[in-house]
Order: structure tokens, then sequence, then C-alpha cells
């Protein structure tokens, strides 16, 4: 009655999937998989030239779905019960054309292109909201770029650095998704029963002739040759979702260490009734940021499975071929939920320096440990210069402030020298210099991708 609409899916509810990737969504594409091959086959002279409009005309409403289920488990697949009824309904309104529906073809050919069919749609989305958390990312760098906060390292302070630098690295990995999708190749399938194009090379004089115009029809990639049983178009467009939802895993899981309450340097949006909790009305909590993270969790495990489908034997596989389908179908999902989430996010994330500075405060000038052990070597020698910071740093331990007093004191040196190179603000390395790095790399990569005036 309900379907699978995201109900114990918090990676891809309510993000605009349901229809994207249901099994209608499928059979439609299956359609038009169907239509496209004969008008590739009409073009060379295969089938008459009224026979594509017949078939793309089926309206996928008068598929009989409890018969087209039954028939998966009859067959195996989806597309031999499939066939069956389009032949029918083409046959009620156009039965000339019914005798050239699916002609040479084989299951495979039509559910591997119409799963690129889809393939492609979703990946248009997730390009799509890709962009929209790369703008933001970009305007949270260039707006924190001076923004001091503590860099950690093993859950520890490890040396200053700023907020923009951190949003700055997520942009980065974000643009070199985008730069993989871009260069990502769908490919048409078409091979006949077992890959030698001999069904179709029944009805005409080059079966090769028609791999071109069917891929041109749908606009996907020409394939050299077919590839049934040679699975990397799909475990590549897997590996792209686990990098996908990894990177935005990586961003999610910062945002979710800097968001807890005693912590307090981001905030996600909020809005009536986000992040509510059954039981404790005070919490808000970080909903886009777990429906993320639960994505990226996923996801890998999924992608696994089209990996070792990977491995089967002869020209079609008994259930290799069969073991992609739904891992891959949710992978899509919850690769296509995570960008949308992360869109949300990003566009409504809050950054609180005041936070960020109180607590990079914590440790006093020891967050700068690694310039004092610089500045202190040539004058000390490595031993002694180490000797003195670990006295100097535990006799300070409960008042981090009073560093550069008590090394001046050991040194007997002036204080105000001290103070200085223990300022974080003096020891952020090439933060700003990388942060303007990404902020080009972004408005290059817009200036590429925007459409032509």
């Amino acid at each position: 009655m309900f379907g699978d609409s995201g109900f114990l899916s918090p990676g891809w509810a309510d993000t605009d999937l349901d229809t994207l990737l249901d099994d209608r969504a499928w059979l439609t594409a299956m359609i038009a998989v169907e239509a496209a091959l004969a008008r590739a086959q009409a073009r060379i002279g295969m089938v008459p030239p009224d026979v594509p409009e017949a078939i793309a005309a089926v309206d996928p409403d008068r598929f009989d779905w409890p018969a087209l289920v039954a028939g998966v488990r009859a067959s195996g697949n989806p597309t031999v019960a499939f066939v069956g009824q389009l032949t029918s309904i083409v046959a009620s309104q156009h039965p000339r054309a019914a005798e050239y529906v699916h002609r040479g073809s084989t299951s495979q050919d039509i559910l591997d292109t119409a799963t690129m069919l889809i393939c492609r749609t979703v990946l248009d989305r997730v390009r799509q909201d890709l962009r929209r958390v790369a703008s933001a990312l970009a305007g949270l760098a260039s707006t924190h770029r001076d923004t001091l906060m503590a860099g950690r390292t093993l859950t520890q302070h490890a040396v200053p650095m700023t907020f923009g630098l951190k949003a700055a690295g997520w942009l980065n990995a974000v643009l070199d998704c985008l730069d993989r999708l871009h260069g990502h190749v769908l490919p048409v399938s078409l091979g006949g029963a077992a890959g030698t194009l001999a069904g179709y090379q029944e009805f005409t004089e080059n079966a090769l002739d028609l791999v071109e115009p069917f891929a041109a029809e749908l606009g996907l990639a020409a394939p050299p040759l077919p590839w049934h049983g040679a699975r990397a178009p799909v475990a590549e467009t897997g590996s792209l979702l686990a990098l996908v939802t990894g990177t935005l895993g990586k961003l999610a899981s910062d945002v979710e260490v800097l968001s807890r309450t005693e912590i307090g340097e981001l905030t996600e949006p909020s809005a009536p009734g986000r992040g509510g909790s059954s039981a404790m009305p005070q919490k808000r909590n970080p909903v886009y940021t777990t429906a993320i993270l639960t994505s990226a969790r996923q996801v890998p495990a999924l992608v696994s499975v089209l990996h070792l489908s990977m491995v089967v034997p002869d020209e079609r596989s008994a259930g290799g071929w069969h073991a992609e389908w739904q891992p891959l179908r949710e992978s899509l999902r919850l690769t296509a939920g995570a960008c949308r989430n992360a869109a949300d996010l990003t566009e409504g994330l809050t950054a609180r320096p005041d936070r960020m500075l109180a607590n990079l405060r914590l440790t006093g000038g020891a967050i700068v440990s690694e310039r004092l052990t610089a500045v202190l070597t040539p004058l000390l020698g490595k031993a002694k210069a180490k000797a003195v910071l670990t006295e100097a740093t535990t006799a300070t331990a409960d008042q981090p402030d009073r560093l550069p007093d008590a090394l001046a004191d050991l040194l007997d040196d002036d204080p105000e020298r001290w103070r200085a190179l223990c300022d974080p603000a003096g020891y952020l390395g090439a933060s700003r210099e990388l942060t303007d790095r990404a902020l080009a790399r972004h408005r290059e990569h817009d200036r590429s991708t925007s459409p032509r005036q």
C-alpha cells in the first residue's frame, strides 16, 4: 500500500527521490529504451518507421503490476514479463508494430541500458546539489578566511588554523567529486543473447551500425564492445557514489563534532520541529548531519556487492547481474539523499567565531609548541629545548595563559617576546593562501561549468 517511501531510510527520506528511483521509474526507462532501440533500428531499415512511436506511446500505467512481479520470479529478471506485456499493449493499438517489439534484443540489453538512464538522471541531480554545496562552502571559506580556530589531530588541539581553511578543505574535496562526475561515462548495453549481436545481425546487413544510433537516441555512450559479463560500468558508478558519500561523510563528521554542546563552534540550520527529541524537549539534534552520516556508512557496503558482481563466469551470469539491482538502487538513493541534505546543511550552517576563539584559548600558548620548538632548538639544542617546553607546559597546565611568563622565567628573557611567539594568530602557516587556492579553483570551476551565454 505505502511502498518504499523512506520511512526507515533517513539518508534519503523526504528528498524527492520516491518517484525518481521507484519501480515505475525503471519500467518507464525500459519503455524508453525499447522505443530508442526501435528508432535506431528504423534508421537502418530493421523495422518500419512507424514502430518506434507505437512503442513510445505506451503508458506505464497500463501494465499489470502483479503479473510483472510474478514474472520476475518466473524468469529471474523483470524484462521477460515486461516484453510480453509491452508487446500485448502495442498490439492492442498497432497490431503490425507489435511484430517488431524487442527485435533481436535480449533482457540484459534493455535492463542494463534502462539502468544507465536511471543513473544519469540521478547523477544529474547529484551534480546540481553538489554545486549548491560547493557554493555554500565557498561562501564560508571566504567569510571566515581569517577566523581563528584550533586545528585538531587525534581529537586533541594540534596547531592553530582558520575556519576558512577547514571549509576550503571540504570545498576542494567536493570539487574533486564534481570533476569525476563530469568525466563519468554511462554506456548503452547492446549485445544480444551472448554479446555477439547475432540476433540483430539477422535483420540488418551490419549490426554494428546499430550501436551508435541507439546510443545517440538515449544520449548515452556507445561502448566499443558489449559488456554483459564485464560489469565495470556499474562498479565504476558504485565507486563514484561511495566517493561522493565518503566526501560528504567527512564534512558531516566534522560538523558532528564541532556542533557538540561543549564545543559549539558550528550549528546546523534550525526550523520548527527540526532536530527535536521525543523525550528531551531542550534538544536540537543535528539531523542533516545524521542523515548524511547514515548514507556514508551504508553506501560502501552496498557498493562492495557491485564489485563482487564483477567476478562472474561466461558471457552472462547467473546471480551476479541480478545481485546488482537493489544495491545499486539503494546506493543511488542514499547518495542523492546525502547530496540534498548536504546542500541544505551547508547553506544554513552557522559558524561561531567566538566559540572557536574560546576553545582555541583552552590550551593557551601550548597550541603553538611546534613553533616554540623551532625557535628554541637553535638556541638550546633539540633535547634541552624539549625539556624546557615540557617543564613550562607542565607548570602552567592549569593556567595555560601563563606559558609565556614561565618560558621567560626559565630562559631569563623578555616575557613580551614569548607572548608574541605564543600568539596563535602568528602561527597559521599558509592557511589563508591555501583557502584562496580553493576559492580560485571554485571560481574557475563555476566558469567552466556555467551555461554559455
